[in-house]
């Protein structure tokens, strides 16, 4: 029977909810402390942390001494109450992290694939190792976040397509849950990096926002509302494929056949070619062509852009250039969707820096019928990992700190 509002149980609930919450993003704090930013009396403050020491969530951490009288004990969130795993995948490699409930990241390893083609044997000796380094049993753990390259079914939460990743597919999460025995939940990688600027960069408590990412290849995140829009099939986001002046138009090969065989688009996901299209311009290839192009030969796309921008002297005519390329996916989504701040990130992203964003912010100014501003990036880290990292916590928090987690 669900519980009617206002009821004491869930006034308590309520309360010790937005107590642990305060603790989390302030730190220690007093009684007093805890009361003031709360709006509770003294009294309801005090059984407050006394129910939340009884289970096991809050501890006194220190003193703080005042004016008269004793000083006033400092309470805390217990960071062993729980710890969460947030994991990156790649086809280099699986990055994996362990945070405890505060969100302090206590681990961070990367493990070669070393040829492996089992998602499950892999994300399980990447957790194995990061619990290692934490001195953390993988029965602690309180939640799982995976990014992935590729489209992830939003109905399913399966890896319904990636190009780099083919050994994930439909049955994966469910292998997965069943081998660590937890909560485990794919995202796609962009839609983390997202939520990692949200929650401690650029788009800081931004409710909309659009988040470009340029590295190997390309992708997008729309956060509208405070929310990830990831389409009706999970597709939202997949902007290489969007037909731009000055490339052919993007055709997947498997697509091609699904089609010829009566398979409808909006369902198949085949490996494309990406020959046209938006990623035929700004994707890595591309931009390190166009560098050398310029003159700057640096071996790699990102270094390209990186030496480009610490010298616009020298850099200067091929970072137009591509800012003009990249304004046209910028400036797409402005018109749709109008988000107010787009945020470039991804190695390429990160290394054009300010140089790159305001050449790209000028442009879209002059085409767009509104101008968004353009930020670079800033989280510090790796941003998928972050995300994956606090969409972990979110969900943990949710559990342990719920009247449901005292038993």
């Amino acid at each position: 029977m669900a519980r009617r509002p206002g009821t004491p149980r869930l006034l308590r609930e309520l309360n010790d909810r937005a107590a642990l919450d305060l603790l989390v993003e302030q730190g220690p704090l007093t009684r007093a402390q805890i009361g003031e930013h709360t709006g509770l009396s003294k009294v309801t403050a005090s059984q407050l942390l006394s129910r939340l020491e009884e289970r096991g969530l809050v501890s006194v951490v220190g003193e703080q001494a005042g004016g008269r009288g004793p000083n006033a004990a400092l309470y805390a969130v217990v960071p062993s109450s729980a710890y969460v795993a947030g994991l990156e995948v790649g086809p280099d490699g699986v990055t994996a992290g362990v945070a405890d409930i505060t969100g302090h990241i206590v681990a961070q390893v990367t493990v070669d694939p070393n040829g492996a083609d089992d998602p499950v044997k892999m994300v399980h000796s990447a957790v194995v190792k990061a619990c290692r380094s934490a001195k953390v049993a993988v029965s602690k753990l309180s939640a799982f976040v995976i990014g992935t390259p590729g489209v992830v079914d939003p109905r399913s939460g399966d890896v319904q397509f990636s190009f780099d990743l083919p050994a994930w597919h439909e049955g994966v999460l469910a292998a997965l849950r069943t081998d660590l025995r937890r909560p485990v939940t794919i995202e796609n990688d962009v839609n983390l990096a997202a939520i990692a600027e949200r929650a401690y960069g650029a788009a800081r408590d931004a409710d909309d926002f659009a988040l470009m990412w340029f590295d190997r290849g390309m992708g997008l995140s729309v956060m509208l509302g405070g929310r990830l829009h990831r389409g009706r099939w999970g597709g939202a986001g997949e902007i290489g494929y969007l037909p731009v002046p000055g490339a052919p138009l993007p055709v997947g090969a498997a697509r091609r056949a699904a089609q010829d065989e009566g398979v409808t688009e909006s369902t198949t996901w085949g490996i494309p070619t990406l020959a046209g299209g938006y990623g035929a311009l700004v994707g890595a290839d591309a931009v390190r062509a166009l560098a050398h192009e310029h003159g700057i030969a640096e071996p790699t796309a990102v270094d390209c852009v990186r030496a480009a921008a610490a010298d616009e002297d020298r850099g200067g005519p091929f970072l137009d250039e591509l800012a003009d390329r990249i304004s046209y996916g910028v400036t797409s989504v402005n018109i749709v969707l109008d988000p107010g701040l787009m945020v470039l990130s991804g190695s390429l992203g990160r290394a054009g820096g300010r140089p790159l964003a305001t050449r790209i912010e000028s442009i879209v100014g002059r085409i767009s019928p509104t101008r968004p501003a353009v930020a670079v990036t800033g989280v510090k880290g790796n941003p998928v990992l972050r995300g994956a990292l606090h969409a972990a916590l979110e969900q943990a928090r949710d559990d342990v700190f719920s009247a449901a987690g005292a038993s």
